[in-house]
């Protein structure tokens, strides 16, 4: 009998598109049920009745809630096939401090700057370089972070990159200018095939943003 793996997810979710892309790293079939947030499924109120929020992976029943933790999870169970944290703990450490970065840094830079205007989207706008100008350091000469294959923290972050587009457009910029190493980077993880079939295509997220912005008045 195989797994029954069901993702609840909404489309424009880098958080959602991370765990699309594990999956799609450990060749994982499952069923993907498209969420509508202003109208919650009674499926995602059982299942995350805490934060309410997707992703949620169900495996066999099981919810598992929060992207990182549920991308590690996939690593966990599916450990035999392309393995995203590394065996050594130190390493594994690293990895998921840079992934927690990621999180507690860069997705509220990134938001400020598409949902804000005039000097409080400069400040986001210039931390947001800061903050990404960082994680290509951290990135150094090597082509993913994890290294010679893409692990947790190129799990983490290339998601956001579909949202690029949109943070340029709104805040009158351009990452490759101020980043061109970590847009290198980006470029070569789409170029495989289970992170180009995760991704949103930057446009139509572009198009979600700015019906978003016009929601919250601020164009």
């Amino acid at each position: 009998m195989g797994d029954e793996i069901i993702l609840l997810d909404f489309w424009p979710s880098m958080f959602g598109m991370r765990v699309r892309l594990a999956l799609a790293e450990k060749g994982l079939k499952y069923e993907y049920k498209e969420e509508d947030l202003r109208n919650k499924s009674p499926l995602l109120l059982e299942m995350n009745p805490v934060h309410k929020q997707i992703p949620v992976l169900i495996h066999n029943g099981k919810p598992i809630c929060e992207s990182l933790i549920i991308v590690q999870y996939i690593d966990e169970v599916w450990h035999d096939k392309s393995p995203l944290l590394p065996s050594d703990p130190y390493q594994r450490a690293q990895a998921r401090f840079w992934a927690d970065y990621v999180d507690k840094k860069l997705y509220g830079l990134g938001r400020k700057v598409w949902s804000t205007k005039g000097e409080e989207q400069e400040t986001a706008k210039k931390e947001f370089i800061e903050c990404l100008k960082l994680l290509e350091g951290e990135l150094g000469e090597k082509p993913y972070f994890g290294g010679e294959k893409i692990g947790f923290v190129d799990v983490a972050l290339v998601t956001f990159s579909c949202w690029f587009y949109a943070y340029e457009s709104c805040g009158n910029f351009s990452i490759e200018a101020e980043c061109p190493k970590l847009i290198a980077w980006t470029k070569r993880c789409k170029e495989k095939e289970s992170v180009s079939s995760s991704l949103e295509d930057p446009h139509k997220v572009h198009g979600f943003v700015m019906g978003m912005r016009k929601r919250f008045g601020i164009e």
